[in-house]
């Protein structure tokens, strides 16, 4: 059983100022978007949760993006309901070209459920890889901002899926990390766990165990989307309040964070940074 390929809002069409996305590392993750049920609810969720504000883009009323400290972190689409798909988090990776980074996902028997789509400041294109797990590539501009995107939104994007290596061989095909270029990504294998770095930030983790035919979908292969928090206690209850469920708390290498779901079914996860404020 795999989780339906879905797309909301991408880093495209916000109305404001953009940059050009030569600056933004190859192959590493550049945004991420909610598929929601209803704009609103999510706004009061994720703003009560994360302190997000929120502004209206190019794309009409059933979408907005997500700011922090008036900062671009992440885009919502209230189009779940529309479109009868998942309530879901995606990420999307900076590729240069579109159409050819669509033709390696289909070379390596993987599944393209969208695109390339054509904005006005780029193209997306939506997949799911050979073991389900939902992800996005853009290629063009990111919103004005996006500089400070890894310290103001996600601390990183999370792989869980059946075989961390094999999946990495996948990934970094499709997105050609490790292939020697300055402006790419590294791989190194840490703590049972395949780590993706551009320069010395950590932008994505890779880690084996889950299972495709599990009922559960946080034990199906996903990409789970971590986000800083100063108090991840309180984050936890102002969650609960609102309608959201606990999946999982703990530490681990990282530090202390929480598995989440929102009212709607949408995991994500939080994890305490001291300077996120």
């Amino acid at each position: 059983m795999t989780e339906q390929p879905s797309m909301s809002v991408g880093p495209t069409d916000t109305g404001g100022e953009r940059t050009d996305l030569p600056e933004s590392p190859r192959g590493a993750p550049c945004w991420v978007s909610l598929t929601a049920r209803d704009l609103q609810a999510a706004e009061k969720f994720y703003g009560s949760v994360l302190g997000w504000e929120f502004r209206s883009t190019s794309l009409g009323d059933h979408f907005a993006m997500a700011l922090r400290n008036g900062k671009p972190v992440a885009g919502i689409g209230a189009v779940a309901s529309d479109m009868q798909i998942a309530v879901v988090w995606t990420p999307y990776f900076a590729v240069p070209q579109a159409d050819e980074a669509a033709g390696r996902i289909r070379e390596r028997s993987a599944t393209v459920a969208l695109g390339p789509v054509a904005f006005a400041s780029g193209r997306a294109v939506v997949a799911a890889d050979r073991d389900g797990a939902v992800f996005g590539t853009w290629d063009g501009r990111l919103p004005g901002g996006w500089e400070s995107w890894h310290e103001r939104g996600p601390v990183v994007v999370r792989l869980r899926t059946r075989d961390a290596f094999e999946a990495a061989i996948f990934y970094g095909g499709v997105l050609q990390w490790a292939d020697g270029r300055p402006d790419g990504c590294t791989v190194s294998y840490e703590h049972d766990e395949v780590v993706v770095r551009s320069g010395d930030s950590v932008v994505a983790r890779l880690g084996s165990g889950a299972v495709e035919a599990a009922p559960d979908p946080v034990l199906r292969p996903h990409w789970a989307v971590e986000f800083a928090v100063d108090d991840v206690g309180s984050r936890v209850e102002a969650a609960q309040a609102l309608g959201g469920t606990l999946v999982g708390r703990g530490t681990g290498p990282q530090g202390e964070y929480a598995e989440l779901r929102d009212p709607d079914g949408g995991l994500f996860t939080i994890i305490a940074r001291d300077d996120c404020r």
